[in-house]
């Protein structure tokens, strides 16, 4: 029996261990931990590499959204459209400005949010459309902007590097939003999270918010909160993000190679992931829907290969969020999905061997042999 992990980095760690190392020295070095200089140029690199005019480092992702609703001045009052199948952090960042999330269902060949039913859902009310670039693949934007002429804002935490027509995420909204929580496409060794926008206002005040409101030292203009990114954190990034492009090259293999075998078992019962025309995929998570998903998962288990759900329960169904008035039912695809996803293991430094030895199982549990 093989052992397959869902997700590490451990690999990863020893290959960068000298490189990521000497970084932290010269941070150390420096005697500048937060913000300064070696945040500065990362900044600079991220606002090059989304092909946006600005990118401001906050202290998490979760962060990078309420920042970027609070820079737009979404507060109470405002109704926010957004998906109910993505982590918690999308609506509970609307809900800590004050504003109201609005939920609208997804495709369910893509997982994110669908253009034609986010068209019903938008009221005069709606001062900002947040859709979320789900497992990697960016939602589509400019079908969005056909009916909405309001503010959007990405939703890019697990996109980086991912493109719509050519355009990379982050730059097609107004504003958006990275993580770079460890297991994402670019992790950090912590907590961190980045703004991008094209409006210099706009990242004028998301500077200002990372840091109580204050535009100049201990002088406050508006209430804003402490996220800032740490130099530890930002020289780690820098070190990783030359190797992006390179892992999300492996990342597409690793996929194909999922798709591939999958696709020759015949398998009725599992549902690849799809890539619309003109899109690229990161792949974040390699993630099938099936039939007896949790069946699957327990013999996976058994077999060696973790695997992770995500996500088990959509947001209208959440019982923190219970007050926003929805119910089973209200959103069908998001309910038929949570019940089907599985994330197969996916990260850079996993193995041929190992990829085709997961296909392997998954027949084994639906009766099918590979070859």
């Amino acid at each position: 029996m093989m052992e397959v992990p869902s997700f590490t980095l451990t690999r990863q760690m020893k290959e960068m261990e000298k490189e990521l190392s000497a970084a932290i020295q010269q941070v150390m070095e420096s005697g500048q931990f937060i913000l300064g200089d070696i945040v500065k140029t990362f900044e600079e690199q991220m606002a090059d590499y989304t092909h946006s005019r600005f990118a401001i480092g906050v202290g998490n992702g979760s962060d990078a959204l309420y920042l970027a609703l609070r820079a737009a001045d979404i507060g109470a009052g405002d109704e926010v459209l957004t998906t109910p199948f993505t982590f918690f952090a999308t609506a509970g960042s609307i809900l800590r400005t004050g504003a109201k999330p609005v939920f609208t269902d997804i495709q369910v060949d893509t997982f994110n949010m669908d253009p034609e039913q986010a068209r019903t859902r938008i009221t005069p009310r709606t001062r900002a459309v947040l859709p979320v670039h789900l497992f990697g693949l960016m939602a589509d934007v400019e079908a969005l902007r056909q009916n909405f002429d309001g503010i959007i804002i990405e939703d890019a935490a697990q996109a980086i590097g991912a493109t719509m027509r050519g355009k990379p995420a982050g730059s097609v909204g107004d504003l958006a939003a990275f993580s770079f929580f460890p297991t994402k496409n670019l992790g950090a060794l912590g907590d961190g999270g980045l703004v991008t926008t094209q409006r210099e206002e706009w990242a004028n005040a998301v500077r200002a918010l990372r840091a109580h409101g204050a535009r100049k030292k201990y002088y406050h203009e508006v209430v804003g909160i402490n996220s800032r990114l740490d130099a530890l954190q930002a020289a780690i990034l820098s070190v990783k993000l030359p190797y992006l492009d390179r892992w999300t090259q492996k990342r597409q293999h690793i996929a194909k190679r999922y798709s591939d075998g999958l696709h020759t078992l015949g398998l009725e019962a599992v549902h690849i992931p799809v890539v619309p025309e003109g899109f690229t995929h990161v792949f974040h998570q390699y993630t099938i829907r099936v039939e007896n998903r949790d069946r699957l998962q327990a013999f996976l288990k058994s077999q060696g290969i973790g695997t992770t759900v995500y996500y088990p329960l959509a947001l209208h169904l959440q019982p923190a969020l219970r007050d926003l008035g929805y119910h089973l039912g209200d959103f069908p695809i998001s309910e038929q999905v949570q019940n089907e996803v599985l994330s197969l293991p996916m990260f850079p430094e996993l193995t041929d061997s190992e990829v085709d030895y997961v296909i392997e199982m998954i027949g084994h549990f639906y009766g099918k042999r590979v070859g």
